[in-house]
């Protein structure tokens, strides 16, 4: 039967050429706002770490003075060197990481490659198990390699490439900073969006080249990069050293139960008092322990002229389907004549009902496709636009069935009032007037 629904459909549609192509516009421009300002949101809500978020946190301490000190208030969200290197050496939590983000000049092997300068992750050897980096070859270096300020590294697919052409890269010694490095381990393609556990080198950047133990990076006084904040008379010259005031430190934790995050939490408000009854701290304790999730609400990662943009376009996509519903309305009166003669040979209101329906899908269905055409010229000028998301935005196949299947569903319901209306329609009047 649902073929011959949709052969009636047919024949309706070019009856009424001018009113069908109406109707598809109407939804397609409703549709293909909806899905630009939801793609959009989309890949700015999504979780950077699936399957892990969940268990991974960032560690947020208040060391600060009294001064503009106001109770309750979101304290730094990032930590002193002396504090992270504390809490890294207590070793509380299932695995930890400090890092800082930094610029590196690499000197390649090969005379004809000159010489360039690569972003680096200055970090700790759980990062890579704790965030689950994929690995082309090798692996991450060791908590022993930490200790020893080893000069291994890790570096990126593509860097591996331009270093040594498609040669296995692990083993081998690549001129980093002035130093010669171990190459321990290549990572795959990882780009996590946002860049949750450092907001600061860019939210939406891509991952670094090539990453470096913390502590050795602080041997060779590499270039650093990213956020420092401090606060009174800082006794050294080197604001990254161990005994300066400031914060610059992202400091990440695993914690695998909702036991070990509220142990956690605890130790850390012993910390904190700890440090202030020690005289280094002169607020109270003042703690934060957030999920990777929660610590994006938190930031603001999303603009909220993304959230108003992807309310006002399905208040857009409501008002095609307004229009839709008033050009549905009027085919079924026009149409009351037929659905009359239907009737008396034994149509029943049911398939009155379904063959309405069933037009209203077709029209939702062609909608949808030229929404899409709208939904990626959309997409188009959003990554033309200069924001710093704009590269990133794209549509996947999750986001095209979802076109399809807002347009469908909206349309469904848009045609759900016209078909009760040609359901109703009295046989007996219809085939009386003519």
């Amino acid at each position: 039967m649902l073929g011959y629904e949709l052969e009636l459909a047919v024949r309706s549609f070019r009856r009424n050429k001018a009113l069908t192509l109406l109707m598809v516009l109407a939804v397609a421009l409703g549709i293909g706002a909806a899905m630009t300002t939801l793609t959009v949101y989309t890949i700015l809500a999504a979780d950077p770490l699936p399957g892990r978020s969940q268990n991974v946190y960032i560690v947020h301490l208040d060391p600060q003075e009294l001064v503009d000190y106001v109770p309750g208030e979101e304290p730094q969200d990032q930590l002193t060197r002396y504090d992270a290197e504390a809490l890294l050496r207590e070793h509380r939590a299932d695995r930890q990481a400090m890092m800082t983000g930094g610029w590196v000049a690499i000197q390649p092997e090969h005379a004809q490659v000159a010489p360039f300068r690569a972003e680096a992750r200055y970090t700790s050897g759980d990062f890579f198990a704790m965030f689950g980096t994929p690995f082309v070859s090798g692996s991450g270096w060791s908590a022993a390699d930490d200790e020893a300020r080893a000069r291994v590294a890790v570096i990126s697919q593509s860097l591996a490439r331009k270093l040594f052409g498609g040669a296995d890269a692990v083993g081998r010694t690549a001129r980093i900073a002035g130093a010669d490095f171990r190459i321990v381990g290549v990572m795959g393609p990882w780009r996590p969006v946002p860049h949750f556990y450092d907001l600061y080198y860019g939210k939406y950047a891509d991952a670094e080249n090539v990453f470096l133990p913390f502590s050795t990076s602080r041997d060779l006084k590499l270039e650093r990069d990213g956020t420092l904040n401090c606060w009174g008379t800082q006794r050294s010259k080197d604001l990254t050293s161990l005994d300066a005031s400031c914060v610059w430190i992202q400091y990440w934790v695993e914690l695998g139960s909702a036991e070990k995050v509220a142990a956690y939490k605890r130790y850390l408000d012993d910390y904190s008092a700890a440090q202030k009854s020690a005289g280094r701290y002169e607020r109270p304790p003042n703690t934060r322990l957030y999920s990777v999730m929660d610590y994006l609400r938190v930031q603001s990662v999303v603009p909220e002229d993304v959230r108003l943009q992807v309310w006002l376009a399905f208040g857009f996509l409501g008002v095609c389907l307004l229009n839709t519903v008033g050009l549905l309305l009027a085919k079924c009166l026009r149409r009351s004549p037929e659905i009359g003669v239907r009737r008396a040979l034994g149509a029943s209101r049911r398939r009155i009902f379904v063959q309405f329906l069933v037009e209203a899908g077709v029209i939702g269905l062609a909608g949808g496709a030229l929404g899409l055409v709208v939904t990626l010229l959309g997409l188009w000028g959003v990554r033309h636009n200069g924001e710093a998301f704009a590269p990133i935005v794209s549509l996947d196949w999750t986001m095209l069935g979802t076109n399809f299947a807002i347009a469908l569903l909206a349309s469904l319901a848009a045609g759900l009032l016209p078909a009760w209306r040609a359901c109703e329609v009295t046989p007996a009047l219809q085939l009386k007037s003519q």
